[in-house]
């Protein structure tokens, strides 16, 4: 089996005629039924998780696949397996929602389940598995089925990995019957917050504002060094705080920024490289962050607004450290801009579509305010139409609403099979205790050594993210691997922000790295040099979460000049990595220069002043001793 294969989904179907009508207008309703449910109706929480899965089930059911591959032309009709599914998801919802009231008040593990109880379980349980199958890849599905094997036969394991048995009762009651399982803050929140601000990126993204921001990203960085490959580093990013996924980012600004940077000398790696490390660094950019963070707010009871906060410094330094990189490497090959002919004027572009940054400064506005996500992204999406309907070339008709409303459910499918199986891995690590055994085991490993800790944690949370999304990769590492860093004394923000980072990183990962072989298909390169290529660029991620671990003031907290202080030696560890890694400032660094720099960047990282301070001043001193030594021609930055 490929590496392709784990991660492979099945195809979405797009039926014509009656039932793609059907279809549609029931995605529509349900969007709408979603945005009511999450911010107004009255309901018990738990009742409207389980009928928004029970929609979700039949809406996946009916549009993707069971297999990867389109088998004829009549793969758009909806055998009657899979409308067979449909059918029985929706008896499933039915039949949770007509018991929800006695579901919710038995005591679990007293009250014995009923046959018809354990019926609709099981049932439900196996469709969410054939649904992460379809929308996310085999391979997360397997780790699921791991897990759950874990929980009925790690009774039959000696030794600490050992636990109590556990019947297929108990089983069921702790996954299916309370929040703890499958119905717990994952689905949850991809029920309110993450549906709400997919919507909120389909509408700004169908109105215009996603070419909007491609064309601001050309208009101020365009005709620079190294225009092409800045408009990606720019609207990647922009892009890519929205979508949340650094894979579809990758296919979206990157069908557009990979062909131009080719066109203007990039080799292909380095055009996949750059692409993919912008991308990535999407899902840890303020103000969305994609969905990962609503998930990290729910789980942590952290403030979403305060973790934005806390995650600006650092997703900026990320992006200076990628442009950086961008221009010297850029310089270095004598790569220049584009023409001025090929980039639209910043003036025209703000005429165009200055209106939509409304919409994202709505959002802040809501945050600072203290609204809820599910309020803030209701606020944002009510922005976006209105900005929409001011100018005639942007104004969504009825039919586009309806089409956007369809489109946002369809979108949400790989997010709530990813989520139903994060249920299930946190439901099965509540029984087991295993989070705490896996701690024991690093600490035996580590004994308390914290930066040896760090290391072994930022692998495990890679190798856990590895072909799924950030979702899974920062669920699985919170439950698994947060309690160990908590345990290590870090602060609870930091910890979590640790992980986060690094299940995004798994995007970018070899050997898997999903975002670089969706980039390899657009610039018709290997995949593994566009990761290797990908990781050189955004090396920046790779340190930013142990400089914040080790030092949290550069997430905010701690005294003002600490703040300074982080911020100011994070500024220049970061450019002093962008030369390094290039290997250019101004000319051709010699072997020596670029040791003195990463011996600089590792006395930088450790939190002891009396080594801050030396490496910062000698930094300082190298990059104005290369400034002096050559006079090239002026290029602008």
């Amino acid at each position: 089996m490929t590496w392709g294969a784990l991660f492979s989904t099945g195809y979405t179907r797009k039926p014509s005629g009656v039932m793609g009508y059907v279809l549609t207008g029931y995605a529509a309703l349900f969007a709408i039924w979603s945005v009511y449910a999450a911010n107004f109706a009255v309901m018990d929480p738990l009742a409207i998780v389980t009928l928004f899965l029970s929609f979700m089930l039949v809406l996946v059911f009916s549009t993707i696949s069971a297999v990867p591959d389109r088998p004829s032309e009549r793969a758009d009709q909806i055998p009657w397996i899979d409308l067979a599914l449909a059918a029985l998801s929706i008896a499933c919802g039915v039949y949770f929602a007509t018991n929800l009231e006695a579901i919710s008040t038995r005591i679990t593990l007293l009250d014995p389940l009923t046959n018809v109880d354990t019926f609709f379980a099981t049932v439900l349980i196996l469709m969410c598995l054939e649904v992460c199958r379809r929308t996310v890849g085999i391979l997360l599905t397997v780790i699921v089925i791991l897990f759950m094997a874990y929980n009925l036969y790690g009774h039959l394991l000696s030794g600490a990995m050992g636990h109590g048995y556990i019947s297929y009762e108990h089983f069921l009651d702790i996954m299916v019957f309370t929040t703890d399982g499958l119905f717990g803050t994952p689905l949850k929140v991809a029920a309110t917050y993450v549906f709400l601000f997919v919507l909120f990126g389909t509408f700004l993204a169908n109105a215009g504002g996603g070419d909007f921001f491609n064309n601001l990203a050309a208009s101020v960085a365009g005709t620079k060094v190294g225009g092409p490959a800045k408009i990606a580093v720019v609207s990647s990013g922009l892009y890519g705080t929205i979508s949340g996924s650094p894979t579809s980012d990758v296919v979206t600004t990157g069908s557009i920024t990979i062909p131009m940077m080719k066109r203007a000398g990039y080799p292909a790696t380095v055009a996949g490289g750059v692409e993919v490390a912008a991308s990535t660094g999407g899902s840890v950019l303020p103000p969305v962050m994609g969905s990962a963070a609503f998930i990290m707010s729910e789980y942590t009871g952290i403030p979403y607004l305060d973790i934005v906060v806390a995650s600006i410094v650092p997703a900026l330094l990320y992006y200076f450290s990628v442009y950086a990189q961008v221009h010297f490497t850029s310089v270095r090959y004598g790569l220049r801009g584009l023409d001025k002919s090929e980039v639209p004027a910043l003036a025209q572009t703000m005429k165009n579509g200055g209106l939509f940054l409304v919409p994202l400064t709505v959002i802040v506005i809501a945050l600072v305010q203290g609204y809820s996500p599910t309020y803030v992204a209701f606020y944002g999406t009510l922005a976006v139409l209105v900005v929409a309907m001011i100018r005639k070339s942007t104004r969504l008709t009825p039919k586009a609403i309806m089409s956007s409303l369809a489109e946002t459910a369809r979108r949400m499918a790989p997010v709530v099979g990813a989520c139903a199986a994060a249920g299930f891995v946190i439901g099965g690590i509540t029984m087991t205790g295993l989070a705490a055994k896996l701690s024991a085991l690093v600490f035996i490993l580590t004994g308390d050594i914290l930066w040896l800790s760090m290391i072994i944690a930022a692998i495990l949370t890679i190798i856990l993210g590895m072909g799924m999304p950030t979702v899974s990769s920062y669920i699985l590492a919170a439950v698994l691997i947060g309690p160990l860093l908590i345990k290590l004394g870090i602060p609870e923000m930091a910890a979590h922000l640790f992980l986060l980072y690094y299940a995004v990183l798994s995007a970018i990962t070899p050997p898997v790295a999903v975002a670089a072989f969706a980039a390899a298909s657009i610039a018709e390169d290997n995949p593994m040099h566009i990761a290797f290529r990908g990781m050189q660029f955004g090396i920046g991620a790779f340190v930013l979460p142990f400089f914040f671990v080790l030092d949290p003031a550069l997430l905010g907290e701690g005294a003002w000049f600490e703040v300074m202080w982080a911020t100011v030696r994070a500024a220049l560890m970061f450019f002093l990595i962008a030369i390094a890694i290039a290997g250019f400032f101004r000319q051709q660094l010699l072997p020596w220069q670029r040791l003195v720099m990463l011996i600089c960047i590792v006395l930088m990282l450790i939190p002891a002043p009396m080594l801050q301070i030396p490496a910062f001043v000698a930094g300082a001193i190298l990059i104005v001793s290369l400034m002096r030594a050559s006079n090239p021609p002026t290029v602008t930055v």
